[in-house]
């Protein structure tokens, strides 16, 4: 999955060209991974994705043209595996259900620095889903102010068993399906079996989702 040099092959999706040179500098110089492509909005990386296969990409959310949602969503289609890494800024809480529902495996802020960049890249290039730790106190703040993000599923009548309460904290701490197989001295196999009764019962597409729903539904605190 990486290059020569142990470096990830990075698609940038961003409109702004001085953020994108920027980001690409920090990429390839911290040698977090290669810049392969980059784009200027959702069309011309969907133009353009069939002829790479990115490690990962890094997608803005407002774009013009077409808007990392959509991008996300088509992208997918095409390609299942692909596997997208939102850039954020703090305003974006009210887009992340759409972006979840679109396919997007996880969220950091435009701010964050390079040891959380790099983090947020390894665990998303390998199969895991990440959320920055600051979103999810600015969602926890917004939390019963009215400007929390609205979605249809609640957590009335929702039956969680001991353990996957148990599971569920792990995963909204950020924690691999290895490390609480290891916190827990169960196999990964059986870690798995509960995070997919856990997106089923909360009816969320992937692990980030269901950190949302467990913030959104006070069913853990961070």
């Amino acid at each position: 999955m990486k290059t020569q040099g142990h470096k990830y092959k990075i698609i940038i999706c961003d409109d702004h060209l001085m953020f994108r040179d920027g980001l690409k500098l920090l990429l390839e110089q911290s040698n977090i991974g290669k810049v392969i492509a980059e784009a200027n909005n959702g069309k011309e990386f969907l133009n353009i994705i069939d002829n790479y296969e990115p490690d990962i990409v890094l997608m803005d959310i407002d774009m013009p043209i077409v808007d990392g949602i959509k991008a996300t969503e088509k992208a997918i289609a095409k390609k299942p595996g692909l596997k997208i890494l939102v850039l954020s800024m703090f305003g974006d809480e009210r887009l992340y259900i759409e972006m979840i529902n679109a396919g997007a495996k996880g969220f950091i802020l435009k701010t964050s620095g390079k040891n959380e960049l790099e983090k947020a890249i390894k665990t998303v290039v390998e199969g895991e889903s990440y959320f920055s730790n600051e979103l999810l106190r600015k969602i926890i703040s917004n939390i019963g102010t009215g400007n929390s993000l609205k979605d249809k599923k609640t957590s009335e009548n929702l039956s969680l068993t001991q353990r996957e309460m148990e599971v569920l904290k792990y995963v909204c701490s950020g924690f691999s399906t290895n490390e609480i197989a290891e916190k827990i001295a169960l196999s990964p196999k059986t870690i798995d079996v509960y995070r997919t009764k856990l997106l089923t019962k909360t009816n969320s597409k992937n692990a980030v989702g269901l950190v949302m729903f467990a913030i959104k539904n006070k069913l853990i605190e961070i």
